[in-house]
């Protein structure tokens, strides 16, 4: 007797379709799993025993082969408990095989026979979408976040006595109604509780509008951290396929809540400077998604950014480039989205007090440099706009508020997003910041008084081909904000004075 039970397996972010093939033959009772089975796939032999006894429906005595296929794929977590379970409840008489035709299962088993939550499950979803499966049945916990994909009828089943009930006629299971995201809850503050720091609120709002990477440089207690934490109320929130994308990263990684819907707020990452390599990028065994990969389509906040291992920032040239991080590995690579807008905060030199106007600084030039030089030029080249940002006297501080509010800013960085998404129209091109060279070429072309005044900026501060790009890219951003059609010299010396810092010294 054979049966064979679609699933799905977790590959990076993504996943691939699996046949659960159980075979039953004659001869002395054993139960083997093969197909490249790892830890808690093999553990789960004794978890489906245990769950089958408890439901009633004990294992035949007689040999057991479980074949995941593709055999060359490595199967990792516990999903597999359930389409294991079902494969055998139909290879001994309970289940009529074509009762579970175009059926996919995915969840862990207890050992009383209840499912249980598992990782992933919108990518395993897909999987199965993608393997030919039209219905799926998930436990209850996953059921919310499976419902955000569409093209799948999803049902749950609280235990192995539900679902044999429903194969058998004599029960019913729940369908999941499609799913959509939650509103984003306010957080971070109100932009206008910060006091004082004009230049650096309007370098927020450019980076929010056109997803520009922003270094905000400043002695301590000015502000710093205060002004990075406001970004996420600035973004617009999740659309529906952004929103999938955050979901299955932060699903892989075990981080969305179990029942939860989940919301269309946007990611905000802050790791401590001590993470690690893997902690930051991704890997591990099995790999998981690192910092940079659960900040996409949201904000990654380094903070006291030289104090990041070098190798470690070094890192994020690629995905700060590409959107991407792909780790090679020798099982295989895996890519993991990678596209954030990465905010850093850093003092001006070790004791924080560099050029503030005061004595304070016990720092001499060569401890500035080195210090400065602890975060790479290719990785400040990949940065949009370099902010200083001063402390603050005592007027400002008991000042009244100024500047706009963060639901104002919001508003002109969603008018500047709709008129982008209008220029990239359906590609993979959603905001100024992900241009590339043709797009630049088309949507940032410049008139001739422009390209001069771009060609004195670039002499004179000696700035590479990429910070020449990326000033066009803030440029047009700005005008976006103002809804102007074309780059002005306003537009473009503006765009210029974000990259002073290159020059700092």
């Amino acid at each position: 007797m054979l049966s064979r039970i679609p699933t799905a397996a977790l590959r990076g972010v993504d996943a691939l379709p699996v046949r659960v093939e159980v075979s039953l033959t004659p001869g002395l009772p054993t139960f083997t799993v093969v197909g490249l089975p790892q830890g808690a796939v093999r553990e789960g032999r004794e978890r489906v025993v245990a769950a089958l006894k408890h439901a009633g429906w004990p294992p035949p005595t007689r040999r057991i082969t479980v074949n995941l296929a593709p055999a060359d794929l490595r199967k990792e977590g516990s999903g597999f408990d359930l389409p294991i379970a079902v494969g055998l409840l139909v290879v001994s008489g309970v289940i009529e095989p074509e009762r579970v035709d175009g059926w996919a299962f995915v969840g862990e088993l207890g050992l009383d026979g209840r499912l249980r939550a598992v990782r992933g499950v919108l990518s395993l979803v897909a999987g199965c979408r993608d393997g030919g499966a039209t219905r799926l049945i998930v436990p209850p916990e996953n059921a919310a976040e499976a419902a955000l994909l569409d093209g799948v009828e999803v049902r749950t089943a609280r235990s192995l006595t539900e679902l044999v009930a429903y194969f058998t006629g004599a029960g019913s299971l729940p369908v999941v109604p499609p799913r959509v995201a939650g509103a984003p809850a306010p957080r971070g503050g109100d932009l206008r509780e910060v006091r004082g720091q004009m230049v650096a609120k309007r370098a927020l709002e450019i980076a929010a509008a056109g997803a520009h990477n922003l270094l905000l440089v400043g002695p301590p207690g000015a502000g710093k951290t205060l002004l990075a934490r406001r970004l996420p109320g600035l973004l617009p929130p999740l659309d529906r396929e952004e929103l999938l994308e955050v979901v299955r990263v932060h699903s892989v990684a075990g981080l969305v809540d179990p029942g939860r819907i989940p919301s269309a707020e946007r990611p905000f990452r802050a790791p401590h400077h001590t993470v690690s390599h893997a902690g930051l990028v991704g890997g591990g065994s099995p790999p998981r998604p690192g910092e940079v990969s659960l900040a996409h389509r949201g904000v990654l906040f380094l903070d006291e950014l030289p104090e990041f291992s070098r190798s470690t920032l070094e890192t994020l040239r690629q995905p700060l480039e590409d959107g991407v991080l792909t780790l090679a590995r020798a099982a295989g690579h895996l890519a993991y989205p990678a596209r954030f807008v990465l905010v850093g905060a850093m003092n001006p030199c070790p004791c924080g007090h560099h050029g503030d106007g005061t004595d304070r600084c016990v720092c001499d030039a060569a401890a500035v440099a080195r210090y400065r030089g602890r975060v790479s030029g290719p990785v400040l080249d990949r940065i949009d706009l370099h902010v200083g940002v001063s402390a603050l006297n005592v007027d400002e501080l008991r000042g009244p508020p100024t500047g706009s509010s963060s639901g104002e800013v919001r508003a002109r960085v969603v008018a500047a997003r709709a008129i982008q998404a209008a220029r990239f129209g359906e590609g993979d091109t959603r905001c100024n910041a992900e241009m590339g060279p043709s797009q630049l070429r088309r949507h940032a072309a410049v008139r001739p008084a422009v390209a001069r005044l771009l060609q004195r900026a670039l002499d004179r501060m000696q700035l590479s081909a990429r910070a020449y790009h990326r000033i066009l890219k803030v440029a047009r951003t700005i005008a976006d904000l103002e809804a102007a059609p074309e780059i002005t010299e306003d537009h473009a010396a503006e765009a210029v004075q974000y990259r002073e810092l290159d020059r700092v010294g």
